[in-house]
């Protein structure tokens, strides 16, 4: 059986791509305000690599209609499965310097929640950034922290715990919700790539997301991740195999015209100098003092500056665009940006997805994307869901729910380390534990969204 599916937010895709994998899915609209996103879904829809009767809703969210968009693919409230999407939201991101939401209830973020409130869908799957987790309605500057306590709209968290307490407060029947802070690379991606995955369903059900299935190969070589196993049900698939590398990503890859937003000649004359897996510490110091600017006296958040990536490690996130200094994505044994073509073998794109736009708007469009793979194991979680509460009959769970679950699974790869007494570290040189990715802290939490984030265990 197949449900039937919408999607706002669009975007490259990558979320209804993976969920079309599963084969469980109809996606019968989806919403995007840029045309060249749009065009590329559009493109692929008719050459048939997602379903022919996809209607594309071009615009603005804001002013779109819900009910309207229900109309047009036969549909009244209540009768939609799933809503999908990942509403815009770069000020959430730890990437960079955060914003504030000011008035939440007029972002995207609230836009989702305004669908969810009139289409009533059996399931939604809301996609975003980690950094969300964290954020707080009003930012106060950190060098003004120290004046007076911060108010509740201060605090981080609030931004998530607000959402949490609208959602509650929809007419017509509640919906549960549980959030599951995730990284890609863990479940077979051959990118690290940190997300949350926020499932709601108004049917008091509880929703578990899959434990890591793939992880760092030191650790399965020395096997220390029993506890993720222990985290498995019957019939999960199988753990304890290693991360997918940038070189499985490109293996085999026939790309004779790429499509490249290169690095300057001047980059190119800096990078020509960093051996794979390495980065700006491999260049003499005159040449760092002198690429880098007051950059280099910066304490912290450095790593992808001059970065030539490696075809032994999973890729960094890939960001909008491959060809900045100090988020460099050169490849590994040419000196030049990774194209468009290998963007999507990150991102798991199928080959013959056609991306459409500028050269600018390929690369945006992909690196902005939900992983495939996470739409994959999240569409095998929403779709067993809904599998169980139709052989329920669409009966809700009575169990009392004390709040929202957020539940993190492993998603924080702890930084390997560049630089260790002097020396830099080139990934590939060293046998020992230097160059490798340190071992996990934590493997699994639960908390309690309520008013406050509580009670871990």
């Amino acid at each position: 059986m197949q449900y039937k599916t919408i999607s706002l937010f669009s975007g490259g895709m990558g979320l209804d791509l993976g969920m079309h994998m599963t084969g469980r899915f109809e996606l019968l609209a989806a919403v995007e305000k840029v045309p060249a996103f749009c065009d590329t879904m559009r493109h692929n829809i008719q050459a048939g690599r997602l379903s022919v009767q996809t209607k594309v809703f071009q615009g603005d969210i804001s002013n779109m209609d819900p009910l309207e968009i229900l109309r047009a693919v036969g549909l009244q409230p209540g009768e939609l499965d799933v809503l999908v999407g990942g509403p815009p939201c770069q000020s959430f991101s730890t990437a960079g310097k955060r914003g504030t939401t000011q008035d939440p209830r007029g972002t995207l973020l609230w836009q989702f929640l305004r669908f969810v409130e009139v289409m009533r869908p059996k399931v939604f799957v809301m996609e975003n950034v980690r950094g969300l987790i964290s954020a707080a309605l009003k930012h106060r500057p950190i060098n003004e922290r120290a004046l007076r306590p911060l108010e509740p709209e201060e605090m981080p968290g609030s931004v998530v715990q607000m959402f949490a307490r609208d959602l509650q407060a929809l007419e017509g029947t509640p919906y549960h919700m549980d959030a599951f802070e995730v990284n890609a690379v863990n479940y077979g991606a051959p990118q690290i790539r940190e997300r949350v995955l926020f499932i709601g369903n108004r049917y008091n059900a509880q929703v578990d997301f899959p434990a890591p299935t793939h992880h760092n190969p030191a650790d399965v070589e020395a096997d220390v991740q029993p506890a993720q196993r222990s985290l498995l049900e019957d019939g999960a698939p199988e753990t304890g195999l290693p991360w997918q590398s940038l070189g499985d990503a490109l293996d085999n890859l026939h790309d004779p015209q790429p499509v490249i937003m290169d690095f300057s000649e001047r980059k190119k004359s800096f990078l020509a100098l960093v051996p794979p897996g390495a980065n700006w510490r491999s260049l003499p110091e005159d040449l760092q003092q002198a690429s880098m600017g007051k950059a280099w006296l910066a304490k912290g958040g450095r790593s992808g500056w001059w970065r030539r990536l490696t075809m032994a490690l999973p890729c960094p996130t890939l960001v909008t665009l491959p060809n900045h200094a100090s988020t460099s994505l050169c490849h590994p044994t040419e000196t030049r940006a990774l194209s468009v073509r290998e963007y999507a073998r990150v991102q798991e794109f199928p080959d013959n997805w056609v991306f459409k736009g500028s050269v600018a708007e390929q690369y945006t469009q992909i690196g902005n994307a939900v992983p495939t793979r996470l739409g994959r194991v999240a569409g095998d979680v929403v779709a067993g869901a809904l599998d169980q509460l139709q052989r329920r009959g669409w009966t809700p769970y009575l169990d009392a729910r004390e709040g929202y679950r957020l539940v993190y699974l492993q998603s924080h790869v702890r930084t390997r380390k560049w630089f260790k007494d002097g020396k830099t570290i080139i990934w590939g040189d060293d046998e020992g534990d230097d160059s490798r990715y340190a071992a996990p802290k934590t493997q699994h939490r639960v908390r309690t969204l309520r008013a406050t984030l509580s009670q871990e265990h």
